[in-house]
């Protein structure tokens, strides 16, 4: 490391302003970032230091999705080799789902981060770590058999118009990666919907099987969709389904969402209470909701294994730039998160999921939710001034 520190300081004038390498100031150091931290400190003003920064948040949210991503890489290998009745290794399927992730993984970091890189050169600022998280994000909510062309429109749209436009990162009032998927869903809902997108067809350097090209597989939602209330299996829990490649997996998942609290990165009070307010919806539903409808019916534990629901809960809703930042604040914006994610799922019949509507709509509420905490703590505190 001692040798790329030295070969870094020894090119680092090239990319100074008058260096012959100027133009590219912000990509040295935003690569200089991402490998040291910065000696630069602050000469005035009152300033508070602490041991963790943005880029270090967002490498502990990316090892937190590791999991996740890992798990289902091995799923969607499992799903073809099931599919096409052929037994398989281990590592033959997980290798399988690798080669077919990692395209996706390219393509949205070499499409994002290049956006990014461009507008910080354009606007001479440094390169924000956001991205770093919503890369990564943005594959694993997606179906394996989505285009790759299709993501790249996606992302770049995503971070033109719901990051860069407002600022870059921090100052995005909608979760970029939801955003991403929420482009894909509306302009491409057969590449994000149905019964066709959700196991890989294609063999992939000789591994893997090739499927009919009318191969369908119903997700368990998918059913909730069609009337049917899907019988609870702990593959639902584990995460054997077909599904997005890494929403499928509780317990992946929950291993995530434990490093997030352990290092203090993610609220638990807005994790908490997302799934208290689609325990209790869902329930509510159970007891006096619509007859005959199947999201309805469906136990409410079920409602929150299945689909993207646990995945948003710990990854999106938690996003500290979307999400409110005030305590109390964060019990209201994760139960409003969790209820109409189970009344998007109930009532609308034709959108099974409802979890990616729910995070964007409270996304736009978030700053009300502050401000009205704010208010009131400080209408209380007039009072008592007023009292003394």
């Amino acid at each position: 490391m001692n040798a790329l520190r030295k070969y870094l300081d020894k090119i680092k004038p090239s990319f100074e302003e008058g260096g012959k390498l100027h133009a590219f100031r912000s990509v040295f150091e935003g690569f200089e970032s991402f490998l040291f931290v910065p000696n630069t400190t602050s000469t005035s003003g009152v300033n508070v230091h602490d041991a963790i920064d943005s880029k270090r948040i967002m490498i502990f949210v990316v090892i937190a999705l590791m999991p996740a991503l890992l798990f289902g890489m091995y799923n969607i290998g499992y799903q073809n080799y099931a599919a096409a009745g052929v037994d398989g290794t281990f590592w033959e399927m997980f290798g399988f789902g690798f080669l077919a992730v990692l395209p996706k993984i390219i393509v949205s970091y070499v499409v994002g981060l290049g956006i990014e890189f461009i507008v910080a050169q354009w606007k001479h600022e440094e390169i924000q770590e956001g991205y770093l998280v919503t890369g990564m994000l943005v594959p694993m909510i997606v179906p394996v058999d989505c285009p790759l062309w299709i993501i790249a429109i996606a992302c770049a749209f995503a971070v033109i118009f719901a990051k860069e436009i407002f600022g870059g990162t921090g100052m995005n009032i909608f979760n970029v990666a939801l955003i991403t998927r929420a482009f894909l869903f509306f302009a491409y809902p057969t590449a994000m919907s149905g019964d066709a997108c959700w196991v890989a067809k294609e063999s992939i350097c000789g591994l893997g099987n090739n499927l009919p090209d009318g191969f369908t597989m119903a997700t368990p939602l998918g059913e909730v969709a069609t009337g049917t209330v899907p019988a609870f299996s702990w593959d639902q829990v584990w995460g054997f389904i077909p599904g997005s490649i890494g929403e499928t997996s509780v317990v992946a998942i929950a291993i995530g969402a434990v490093i997030l609290l352990w290092t203090g990165i993610a609220s638990w009070r807005t994790m908490l209470s997302v799934f208290v307010g689609g325990a209790l919806l869902a329930w509510i539903f159970n007891q006096w909701g619509p007859e005959g409808n199947a999201g309805a019916m469906m136990p409410w534990y079920q409602h929150l294994a299945l689909g993207g629901f646990c995945f948003g809960a710990v990854f999106m809703a938690t996003d500290p730039v979307t999400s409110a930042r005030t305590a109390p604040g964060q019990f209201v914006y994760g139960f409003l998160i969790g209820a109409m994610a189970i009344i998007i799922r109930v009532l609308n019949p034709g959108y099974p999921e409802g979890m990616m509507l729910a995070i964007l709509l409270m996304n736009l509420f978030a700053p009300l939710i502050d401000y009205c905490v704010i208010q009131s703590n400080i209408n209380k505190r007039a009072k008592r001034a007023i009292k003394k």
